[in-house]
């Protein structure tokens, strides 16, 4: 695909309707920055689970934001079952949210009753382009065991950060707080390869490498007990505390994993000014010290190497196999009925 695919996709965001708005733009950014994984088939390889969402009663076409409440330092947008991408995209522009942070020193968006569709990068990068520090967090379905259980308990719950850097690449990480994501199971299993050892469990607690069944039984937390109380610590801040589901109420009340879940999220975001006022200390001085430090090392960033990928994917385009292409090509000839779908 050509740069132009990559930055360009209102008119696939039109045929979507207003519900899907923002969601091919989230995955051609994923398969830009080289992250296919982060979302099971990013669009540019076809997301054929976002189309029967939006034909289907969980992802209404009408769906769209009621303002709930708006407080000095929390918005709270009740979005009907619409797409999360497509509520930070058009209803909470950036500057808004810059400007809340910055008038309060912090400010939280509490997004309820959305689908959620891929990765949370864009939102704290975004934020970070705008000078503030930023979290992302949301529930997803119940595949994640805890620590010393065998039985899906908790979503893959991803889990954002960015911070401000000079120029255009801030420190920015995203992960889910099981060991991998579940998209990069799927991947292994559509190519036929086996997962690592210690990403899932079988349905007797038993350790795997067979995706299929890892998909049927159930993933682990990266880090054993200390990701099952972070992935537990989102499931209350980003499910129980703003009353919505968490991971194993998604999953029951989506009756299956066919489409996305449905639950709430949750960013905030800080102004770093703000909290360091008085202080005498650069916050962002402060913080390029250690992240300098770190790079001096010769340890990786987080991100520096999809920072990477987007500028290759922004002058050479997006590399598809042939497979990728004729899958696309049936899908344009088939829809849903295509193999595959």
């Amino acid at each position: 695909l050509s740069s132009a695919h990559v930055t360009d996709d209102r008119a696939s965001e039109h045929k979507r309707g207003v519900a899907g708005a923002g969601s091919s733009r989230a995955d051609s950014q994923a398969s830009r920055d080289g992250a296919p994984g982060a979302v099971v088939l990013p669009l540019g390889r076809v997301e054929p689970t976002l189309v029967r969402g939006d034909e289907s009663a969980a992802l209404s076409r009408k769906a769209g934001p009621s303002q709930d409440r708006d407080l000095s330092a929390a918005v709270r947008r009740s979005v009907k079952a619409a797409l999360a991408r497509w509520v930070m995209r058009q209803r909470l522009p950036d500057a808004a949210r810059a400007a809340r942070a910055r008038a309060n020193g912090i400010a939280a968006l509490v997004i309820r009753d959305c689908l959620h569709f891929s990765a949370l990068w864009h939102d704290v990068e975004a934020l970070a382009g705008a000078g503030l520090a930023s979290l992302s967090m949301c529930p997803s379905y119940s595949f994640v065991a805890p620590a010393g259980g065998k039985e899906p308990l908790f979503g893959t719950n991803p889990f954002a950060f960015g911070w401000p850097r000079p120029g255009d690449r801030p420190y920015v990480f995203d992960f889910a707080t099981s060991v991998a994501a579940r998209g990069e199971i799927e991947l292994h299993r559509r190519a036929g390869t086996p997962i690592p050892e210690g990403w899932a469990i079988d349905r007797d607690g038993k350790p795997t490498t067979d995706p299929d069944t890892a998909l049927s039984g159930a993933m682990l937390t990266f880090g054993g007990h200390k990701g099952s109380a972070i992935s537990t610590m989102i499931e209350l801040l980003a499910g129980a505390m703003l009353g919505e589901f968490m991971s194993r109420e998604a999953l029951d009340f989506m009756g299956g994993t066919d489409l996305l879940p449905r639950h709430g999220a949750l960013v905030l975001a800080l102004d770093p000014q703000s909290f360091a006022a008085r202080s005498g200390r650069d916050p962002m001085a402060e913080g390029e010290k250690l992240l300098t430090a770190i790079g001096d090392q010769g340890a990786r960033l987080p991100s520096q190497r999809r920072f990477e990928a987007r500028r290759r994917s922004m002058s050479e385009g997006i590399a598809l196999s042939g497979a990728e292409m004729a899958q696309l090509d049936r899908f344009e000839t088939m829809g849903l009925d295509a193999p595959g779908a």
